[in-house]
């Protein structure tokens, strides 16, 4: 939820968002910090950091919590409550450290005033939040004061609802707010006890998830300005007013009695009775007042092996009202259980994960119409996109049935590239390979595997030519997902399917999704996590696997400079291989996070392995003439163009590269090695404009055996300063 958490904040016009592990971070004036709590659909809490110190000992937090002055955010006559958490530190009992706090504060103001505050857990005037992660505590003070998803309207919940900023997310996901905007109305057959007809009310009114709380952790606190909260409610309420008068319908279905009459109640107590009307009726009675909007339904997971088949009829016969009833629809479904989704004989348009408590959770978005249509459907059409895939009874993946030799003679490649491929992958040691790269040119995939704690596949379309008929296009294209399922036999969840279109600048860099399938895999002693759905690239490049070797066994005791690093993979590499000093150069911040996850992945740490965020041109025109003869091995593998609006000027590969390389090699140290590639396949390097290097082309040296159907995968060549010169 980080992500939509990070949009959302920006929206309402906060500064510096960042993502970070499992929160964001923001910037803004207090008035902001009331704003968040009040109407953040997605936060469960808002914490306004204090101080920052290092622990180790009791002793430690004891002092660091001392040097906060907190006769500043509390007098004595108030109440506090402290909450903590420990990862990956020295003191890992969240209790103890909770008591320490508490007896931290009180004996500072015993010591000042004669006096302490007292203690309330459950609506304390200042309730404080402690985080020790790897020894590094932060103390802060928390503005929600309780659970931001306690909206207040919840009076009683059925079996297992939804929390209220989840409900709130897989809504954001299903792109309620815009089919709201536009006029469509929202149906859950299966409300429950309402959470999804509420928030889906409150977004389309836009009413303020927090309006009708009567208790924020900021309220008790010094620092609180009453007139500023007492602005930012009445806005609030002038919006509600506003918005309620144009919201479209809200309509809430259950067979289930007893779930009525909670929802009602709590539709009651948020006061939308007028606008979201709830009703008894089975699962196939329901019927759309409207001809667009969007149905959205949490159906039981059947956590119970008895229940099992039960479920399956009830989501076969979602499947068939939605097809039947709810042409021109958009669907959401959010469920604990994938392989029950295969039921439903739909094609997700869009696939995420969530955890609803500790359930590993997946929200398929569909596309209702004719074209959506599971193959085992008679008289449909399979329209296949990227990840659309679903699981039949017998647990295969089914994209669609075809009666032409192709598919078979595409099974037959795949299964004969799995002996010999998969054979030598495992003599290496590989887990991770190019599998098929259009081997035969009607099917042009490329299919990688990644082989972690579950064998994931990876197939990348090459666009057609537009001469070819699309109608051709699409039938190779559904025969040739099917052979690849048929063949490799994985669930759906670790099946993901992209179309590979010509790039322009940095865009196969840019997101395609926001899934977040972090994955993790491992090579040559390394661990690495990849993402499968949200970009166009894994994270990870496969033909590159002997370059980082070669990092790894020449680095050792040197000094790494990664340019255009990208997740840092190489940087990993080094660092692993025994580089006393490792700098990764990249601009942006998504891939520095990334790569910073991965050293912490291989517990590498530390201020002699930097990850810098800028542009590789600029940062080289500032240091290659102040560090001449600063590293040992450079990597510098560029895009072949960017025109990012983040750079003072385009960079064209074939043009700017010998700028590139000589301002580049400056930085070498005596006897340095600067390893330039490039996946530019029609690149001329021009080294006449280099005369004082050496250059020696090691691009069929540097190519794995799984790509040797492509000699043009990249281009790369070492390169040395010469002595002479």
């Amino acid at each position: 939820m980080e992500p939509l958490l990070a949009t959302e904040l920006g929206r309402l016009g906060a500064l510096r968002v960042e993502t970070a592990r499992s929160g964001v971070s923001f910037e803004g004036e207090m008035e902001f910090a009331y704003r968040a709590c009040l109407w953040s659909r997605l936060a469960s809490r808002v914490l306004l950091p204090l101080h920052d110190f290092p622990v180790r000992t009791p002793e430690e937090l004891y002092s660091g919590i001392s040097a906060v002055d907190w006769m500043q955010h509390l007098s004595v006559d108030d109440t506090l409550a402290v909450d903590s958490n420990t990862v990956e530190s020295d003191i890992d009992h969240t209790h103890f450290v909770s008591q320490k706090v508490k007896d931290a504060i009180v004996d500072q103001m015993r010591t000042m005033t004669g006096k302490r505050p007292s203690v309330d857990l459950k609506r304390p005037n200042l309730r404080i939040n402690l985080y020790l992660f790897k020894n590094q505590a932060t103390v802060s003070i928390d503005m929600a004061g309780d659970g931001l998803h306690r909206r207040g309207y919840r009076k009683a919940g059925g079996l297992a609802p939804l929390k209220e900023n989840l409900a709130a997310a897989i809504l954001l996901r299903a792109d309620w707010p815009q089919i709201a905007e536009e006029g469509g109305e929202l149906i859950d057959p299966m409300c429950g006890s309402g959470t999804l007809c509420i928030e889906a009310a409150m977004m389309a009114a836009d009413i303020a998830p927090g309006l009708e709380r009567n208790y924020f952790g900021f309220m008790g606190w010094r620092g609180f300005d009453p007139a500023i909260w007492r602005v930012l409610i009445d806005e609030a309420r002038k919006r509600r007013l506003e918005g309620l008068a144009s919201m479209p319908l809200i309509l809430g279905f259950d067979v289930d009695p007893n779930a009525i009459r909670i929802a009602k109640k709590n539709v009651d107590c948020a006061a939308l009775r007028a606008k979201v009307q709830i009703e008894q009726r089975e699962l196939t009675a329901v019927r759309p007042l409207k001809s667009a909007g969007l149905v959205v339904v949490n159906p039981p997971y059947g956590e119970r092996l008895g229940e099992q088949r039960k479920l399956e009829q009830l989501y076969a016969r979602l499947g068939i009202s939605l097809k039947k009833y709810f042409a021109g629809w958009q669907a959401a479904m959010f469920t604990g259980n994938p392989k029950l989704a295969g039921e439903l004989r739909l094609r997700p348009r869009r696939s995420y994960s969530f955890y609803n408590g500790p359930i590993k959770c997946r929200l398929l978005c569909f596309n209702i119409a004719a074209t959506t249509t599971h193959p085992k459907d008679k008289d449909t059409q399979v329209d296949v996109d990227r990840r659309q895939t679903t699981e039949s009874e017998d647990g295969k993946i089914t994209f669609s049935h075809s009666s032409s030799s192709g598919p078979t003679m595409l099974a037959n490649r795949l299964r004969k590239n799995l002996r010999n491929i998969g054979r030598w992958a495992s003599r290496e040691g590989l887990t991770c390979y190019r599998l098929y790269d259009a081997d035969l040119p009607e099917y042009a995939f490329a299919v990688d595997l990644y082989r972690g704690a579950l064998l994931w596949v990876h197939v990348q379309e090459y666009e057609a030519p537009a001469s070819i008929d699309p109608g051709s296009v699409e039938r190779r294209r559904t025969e040739g997902l099917q052979a690849i399922a048929d063949v490799l036999q994985v669930a759906p969840s670790q099946f993901f399917f992209k179309i590979r279109r010509p790039q322009k600048g940095s865009s196969q860099y840019e997101k395609q999704d926001a899934a977040a399938d972090f994955v993790e895999i491992a090579e040559g002693g390394c661990r690495y996590l990849i993402n499968l759905s949200d970009y166009l690239d894994t994270g990870f490049f496969l033909d590159q696997r002997l370059t980082r070797k070669l990092i790894q066994e020449r680095v050792r005791n040197g000094r790494f400079l990664n340019l255009f690093g990208y997740t840092g993979a190489a940087s990993v590499s080094a660092a692993v291989g025994g580089a006393v000093l490792t700098t990764t150069v990249d601009m942006s911040t998504t891939y520095l996070d990334w790569a910073r996850r991965n050293f912490e992945l291989n517990d590498i740490g530390g201020t002699t392995h930097q990850l810098v965020k800028a542009d590789c041109l600029v940062w080289l025109d500032q240091y290659s003439g102040q560090r001449d003869g600063c590293y040992d091995l450079i990597w510098l593998d560029p895009p072949t163009f960017s025109n990012s609006k983040r750079m003072p000027r385009e960079f064209d590969v074939q043009r700017d590269h010998v700028a590139l390389i000589d301002k580049t090699a400056r930085l070498l140290a005596p006897n340095g090695v600067l390893l330039f590639s490039t996946s530019y396949r029609r690149f001329k390097l021009n080294d006449t404009g280099l005369k004082s290097l050496r250059f020696k082309d090691i691009s069929a040296a540097t190519l794995p055996k799984d790509f040797a159907r492509r000699k043009r995968m990249h281009n790369c060549w070492e390169i040395r300063c010469d002595q002479d010169s």
